[in-house]
């Protein structure tokens, strides 16, 4: 087993190995070969002369954004990248700390190699492994570490072997039935108030009321306060105007003041208040302006619908009217057809029998 040599004055060797999957990943959920290529110029740049390998293991190709691919193809074609050989055990981190064990060489990783404690143990010898960040306004910066220690360590280590990684255990409370749900699912709105209290105050304070509540809670929008057993809610609009920035400026937890019913929102059994001085304009007559709004557009609306309608009706009368008189005027004009018919016939008539009898007087 190598000891590492060819140690510079840093404590570091002349030889890195850079566990590119790792340092492409760092601070990302995806790997990029754009950060990774950024990490290696800088690790050449800090250490001058030092030969340096970058492994990646065998999915990197394929988890690297697709505008990458192409260069990532033409690195591992120059030998610029490395990758572990098909159906290597241990995947890329058993080839990279095999290239290291046989150069004697420094790994440039964030990963502490928890499975391999027991096979290298020159891991925990100093300058054997560097850790790597990109600072902001900095760029990358590189540190001797040690390996971090845990279960699987101490498994590799008492074993002198590589062990696979601690599997997960499932939990005591992951095998117990599931508990009855305590609040209502996300999406869902809770009710502010009880059914029966709700009903007996809607019944009891309409639109308009003024009632004393204590200061119970503040939100993002307002306040909630407690009327008797009774929840209310105070927006931000309806306390002051113009409106506060919040309700810690006007109203202090346990505080006593007088409101007014705005309105109610039977969904979700909610009352809603307002500061007296505020909403007087907005509540008139028990109803709340939004309401009579909409009631004088219904009423317009159905005026409207009934002029229409009276204007249809007077038309069809009108028409009814004209085709009625129509229908007179027609038969008028049929019966004195008729009678001028008649009238002419009985004269023709008349005009025959004058004439017959004025023939048979000159034969006597």
């Amino acid at each position: 087993m190598s000891t590492g040599s060819g140690w510079d004055n840093r404590g570091v060797t002349k030889h890195i190995i850079v566990d590119g999957s790792n340092i492409a990943t760092e601070g990302r959920s995806e790997p990029s070969l754009t950060q990774l290529h950024e990490a290696v110029m800088a690790l050449i740049d800090e250490f001058k002369g030092a030969k340096i390998s970058v492994v990646v293991d065998a999915t990197f190709g394929h988890r690297i954004p697709k505008k990458e691919r192409a260069e990532f193809e033409k690195a591992i074609a120059n030998n610029e990248l490395v990758a572990p050989p098909a159906g290597a055990v241990g995947k890329g981190d058993a080839f990279i700390l095999a290239i290291a064990d046989k150069v004697g060489a420094s790994i440039l990783s964030n990963d502490s190699f928890q499975e391999f404690h027991g096979k290298y143990k020159w891991l925990f010898n100093s300058g054997r492994l560097i850790g790597g960040k990109c600072v902001p306004h900095v760029g990358w910066v590189f540190v001797e570490r040690l390996p971090v220690r845990g279960p699987t360590s101490r498994r590799a280590v008492k074993s002198g072997t590589v062990v696979s990684k601690e599997p997960a255990v499932a939990s005591a409370a992951a095998s117990k039935p599931m508990p009855i749900p305590k609040s209502p699912p996300p999406g869902r709105a809770s009710m502010a108030n009880e059914v029966m209290p709700y009903l007996q105050f809607v019944e009891k304070n309409p639109v308009g009321t003024k009632v004393k509540a204590v200061i119970d809670s503040y939100s993002a929008n307002g306040v909630t306060v407690k009327i008797g057993g009774i929840s209310g809610y105070v927006s931000l609009r309806h306390m002051a105007s113009p409106m506060p920035r919040s309700a810690r400026d006007l109203f202090k937890i346990g505080d006593t003041a007088t409101f007014m019913v705005v309105g109610y929102t039977p969904a979700r059994r909610s009352v809603d208040l307002g500061v007296p001085e505020v909403v007087a304009d907005l509540v008139k007559d028990g109803a709340p302006l939004a309401t009579k709004k909409k009631s004088a557009k219904k009423i317009a609306k159905k005026k409207s619908e009934t002029k229409v309608a009276s204007k249809k009706t007077v038309m069809k009368k009108v028409a009814t009217k004209a085709a009625s008189t129509k229908s007179v005027v027609k038969k008028s004009a049929v019966k004195a057809v008729v009678k001028k018919t008649a009238a002419k016939a009985v004269s023709k008539s008349t005009i025959k029998k004058k004439s017959a009898k004025k023939s048979a007087t000159k034969k006597r």
